[in-house]
């Protein structure tokens, strides 16, 4: 199921506030350190604390020099470094899509090439440290949708590596172009370069916090603590609830089919694409005994289906109904637990297992190899899958192969 994050940036962002954010609500500082070591070996340290912000409890996110060497950095320079990181993929290229927004929108202002931009305050390795960080943790949260609340730019004047500027500073106002913004409730700058830089590329869109189910959420703290005003900016974290997929369920209502057939019809129909097919018996005019042929499919599967039930069985007449399904995500881990390897069918729910069941065909199969009752070789597989781990409420393993 798709992780769905929203950014309440109201109060303003920056690159530290969003990291102690996503530090908040669970993504591992360990984790965050080996990434940002990639890009910056023995330069920086993150650090976080408990503050408080008007009262309230939130994280703070440091990053800690540990060379005093920190001169101004080209987007050559940054991009070579983050090009060149044992990264994983997804976090090297956010990375770089965040630091390339920030190089076209210094080189528009400054009217000079986005390949010729040096970096000042966003050069700093803190900064780097901030984006790579929070890329990391959007990564390690497994979040697929990003949603964030209008931003916050405060007011006034302030002092930057260009001299005082007006707030929001050029590059600020320039990456917000096409968002929603307001002044905030305090004077002074309250959204940073690169804080905003990662809200506007990493998010998908604006508005208020959409519609999921909440697992958690994370404040992260800004440097200030004005009276009367939170300085912090917080991310939700949950789960949208998976849309229903179209199905079709045919039906048909039979009376004279020979009994000992209904197992070949139900292994064809599935064999032929059926996700599902069973029987009902009933009874019907006249006191008939009957079974109810019920076939579960996707809509584009119909025709083939139908075809086949009309092959297949004596009935002469088949309905076909619209349903709405809505499935765990399963997947396979093998497991050892009588001598030969048996598949464990894993559903899984927000990275979680729900349920792990030995494959039964695979063990009975393995038992008839080792001629071995199958109830003996069914209870090894069970104890191994729990050996293994694969028990409810654990994570999903990383091993774990998808249902095809």
């Amino acid at each position: 199921m798709a992780a769905r994050a929203w950014l309440d940036v109201t109060a303003g962002v920056s690159g530290d506030m969003l990291l102690g954010a996503f530090l908040d609500v669970g993504a591992s500082q360990a984790l965050l350190q080996r990434h940002v070591d990639a890009v910056l070996p023995g330069v920086v340290r993150l650090e976080r604390s408990e503050v408080l912000r008007a009262g309230l409890r939130a994280t703070k996110a440091d990053v800690r020099l540990l060379a005093d060497d920190q001169p101004h950095r080209s987007w050559a320079d940054i991009r070579g470094r983050l090009a060149g990181a044992d990264l994983p993929a997804a976090v090297r290229d956010r990375a770089l899509a965040v630091f390339a927004r920030l190089a076209a929108v210094e080189g528009r202002i400054h009217g000079v090439a986005a390949d010729d931009v040096h970096f000042h305050e966003v050069g700093a390795w803190d900064s780097v440290a901030d984006v790579v960080g929070v890329c990391a943790a959007i990564a390690e949260l497994g979040v697929t949708e990003l949603v964030t609340s209008p931003i916050a730019l405060g007011s006034g004047r302030a002092r930057t590596a260009h001299g005082e500027l007006p707030v929001p500073v050029p590059a600020v106002l320039t990456l917000v172009e096409g968002w929603s913004v307001t002044a905030g409730l305090v004077p002074g700058e309250l959204a940073t370069p690169t804080g905003v830089a990662l809200v506007v590329e990493l998010a998908s869109g604006q508005g208020p916090i959409p519609d999921m189910r909440v697992n958690a959420h994370g404040v992260g703290a800004g440097t200030r603590d004005p009276a009367g005003h939170a300085n912090v900016a917080r991310v939700v974290l949950g789960d949208a609830d998976p849309e229903p997929q179209a199905m079709t369920v045919l039906e048909a209502n039979v009376d004279d089919l020979d009994p000992r057939l209904w197992p070949t019809v139900l292994d064809a129909l599935l064999a032929a694409g059926a996700a599902d097919a069973w029987l009902t018996p009933v009874v019907m005019k006249k006191g008939r005994p009957a079974h109810v042929l019920s076939v579960l499919t996707r809509p584009a599967d119909v025709p083939a289906l139908r075809d086949l039930v009309f092959a297949l069985t004596s009935t002469i007449g088949l309905r076909a109904t619209p349903v709405a399904r809505w499935a765990l995500d399963r997947g396979w881990v093998d497991v050892t637990g009588a001598e030969r390897p048996v598949a464990v069918k894993v559903a899984h729910r927000d990275r979680a297992i729900v349920h792990a069941t030995p494959e039964f065909e695979q063990v009975r199969a393995v038992a008839a190899a080792l001629g071995r009752p199958t109830r003996e070789v069914l209870e090894a597989a069970v104890a191994a899958a729990v050996a293994a781990g694969l028990v409810n409420g654990a994570a999903v393993p990383s091993e774990l192969r998808p249902q095809v």
